[in-house]
């Protein structure tokens, strides 16, 4: 269990974060506007991070990368739509449905590039390289 808490602690923190920040009217006031025309690539972003923790958190517990990947991806897009009905009920956001697949997409993005180079460094490191 203690495992287990210290693989995810990571995941949960950013987690905290992404809710602090939806509970804002406006999260980010020192960006410039303009910045959220495209939020699309915020959101990709954010939840590409969300689910690299997500996925080193599953891999350090020796779950297997395709189910890894799956977990990640599903965590990370129920959170998104959690987090688009939380900001339903706060005042200057909205709950969107683009928001949340571009959560998702990160989601996928996030866990798939980062099972991949986590693959990669354990083939290099059992053939001593």
């Amino acid at each position: 269990m203690r495992r287990a808490i210290i693989a995810f602690s990571p995941a949960l923190l950013y987690a905290g974060v992404i809710f602090y920040l939806s509970a804002q009217p406006n999260p980010l006031p020192f960006l410039p506007r303009s910045v959220f025309s495209h939020d699309k690539l915020l959101h990709l972003g954010e939840y590409g991070g969300f689910a690299t923790l997500l996925a080193w958190g599953l891999w350090s517990l020796r779950v297997a990368p395709w189910r890894a990947f799956f977990l990640a991806l599903a965590i990370g897009s129920a959170y998104g739509a959690s987090d688009e009905f939380h900001q339903y009920f706060v005042p200057n956001r909205e709950c969107d449905v683009y928001d949340w697949m571009a959560d998702t997409l990160g989601a996928a993005l996030g866990a798939a590039v980062t099972l991949v180079a986590l693959q990669r460094r354990e083939a290099r490191a059992s053939i001593g390289g």
